[in-house]
């Protein structure tokens, strides 16, 4: 095995401790506090060989770090590093798919649940001590029973998500890239089409220029007024301008939100609104799923550097044929 503590990569401050500490065990880890390299030196950045991500790692990043080989991305989105970019230089880029499924479905479920049934307002209306001052909280319109969902996004978490919302009796159908021939689900070639066929949408679908602001005012419409949106996948996916005018005027429901545009801001008109459940990115955001997930930032490296081939290698990189130097 190659001598691991001589290869220099990058981790940036806040990294999942328990992983920052193996890669520290491992590798001559250097932590650097911003988002950009400025407080790098030339000589680092001509040393760094790889990149511990959960943050944007652009072209020009990498055009600024010459022997760098590896990005491996803590999380099973990655938007933030350009992949194709770094498949055209032959770098590596790593994610961790599978890992966070399970917990991310979950906090779908749950989600659907809080919005549909109104319980965080609910939860509020007894803390507020009006359970016994007003009387019960008011029944609530929103339910699950003969409700249809549609899934924008199917794939690992999508068809998690799917598979546990079949234990609720509801009709479920789908919008992805291409149509799916192992599932029972209804398909639709749009998201206006699915939109119209469905009473809720739940987004598990992936950021990128190919999915930036998909959830449109035309797309809520089309999902009418007892429509509920969920959105567990990117903030990007949806025109929050045109979600907050949907939410206000009537033309859905309400909406259960994980995720946001331009996070950690959240839009004040999005707070204000009581049809609102909104959720500060905890999909996966359990010690045991983090702890999963860091492992495989650290075993990809680790795969990487020793000569072997990497556990899960994002798609632009399988399709360019990208393997490890030397």
């Amino acid at each position: 095995m190659a001598d691991l503590k001589t290869v220099p990569v990058l981790v940036p401050i806040g990294f999942h401790a328990d992983s920052r500490k193996a890669l520290e065990s491992l590798f001559a880890v250097r932590e650097f506090q911003k988002r950009d390299l400025s407080e790098l030196s030339d000589d680092e950045k001509a040393r760094i060989r790889g990149i511990a991500s959960f943050g944007n790692v652009s072209a020009a990043m990498m055009d600024a770090l010459p022997a760098l080989e590896i990005v491996a991305s803590f999380g099973v989105g990655y938007d933030s590093v350009d992949a194709a970019h770094a498949a055209s230089k032959g770098i590596m880029v790593t994610n961790t798919p599978e890992v966070l499924t399970e917990e991310v479905a979950d906090t779908a479920l749950g989600l659907l649940l809080m919005t549909v049934r109104e319980l965080p307002q609910a939860e509020r209306h007894l803390r507020a001590g009006k359970w016994e001052a007003e009387g019960p909280y008011p029944l609530t319109h929103g339910t699950l029973r003969g409700r249809t969902v549609g899934i924008m996004g199917l794939g690992r978490i999508g068809i998690a998500i799917a598979k546990r919302l079949e234990s609720f009796g509801v009709e479920i159908a789908y919008f992805n890239r291409s149509k799916r021939n192992d599932v029972p689900y209804a398909y639709h070639g749009s998201l206006e089409e699915l939109a119209a066929a469905v009473d809720t949408l739940i987004i598990a679908a992936p950021g990128g220029a190919s999915t930036d602001k998909a959830i449109n005012a035309g797309v809520l419409k089309a999902l009418g007024p007892k429509g509920i949106l969920i959105n567990i996948g990117r903030g990007t996916t949806v025109d929050e301008e045109a979600l907050i005018a949907a939410l206000q005027d009537g033309t859905i429901m309400a909406a259960g939100l994980d995720v946001f545009e331009k996070e950690p801001k959240v839009p004040q008109a999005l707070i204000d609104l009581p049809n609102a459940v909104l959720l500060p990115h905890v999909g996966s955001a359990s010690h045991h799923t983090r702890n999963e997930m860091g492992n495989l930032v650290v075993q990809n490296l680790k795969a990487w550097f020793s000569g072997n081939d990497v556990l899960t290698p994002v798609p632009e990189c399988v399709s360019a044929g990208v393997r490890r130097h030397g």
